[in-house]
């Protein structure tokens, strides 16, 4: 789920850029969806990926608490 949420978000990255370029007019329609998705997926998997670093980390000294025991 992490990294689809990263992926899609660079490759709306290179979508904007290859639109912009071939002279794409990116205010109409959906593209001020593709525009924005970056900003949003990109905060968001950093966080979810901050959240899973965390919660490995509480997990593994579970573990060893458990295993010394």
């Amino acid at each position: 789920m992490i990294a689809g949420i990263i992926l899609f978000s660079v490759i709306s990255i290179f979508v904007t850029l290859g639109l912009t370029a071939a002279g794409v007019d990116m205010t109409q329609g959906i593209g001020p969806a593709v525009v924005v998705l970056p900003a949003i997926g990109l905060p968001l998997g950093f966080v979810l990926v901050v959240v899973l670093l965390i919660t490995s980390v509480i997990q593994r000294g579970r573990a060893a608490k458990d295993v010394r025991n």
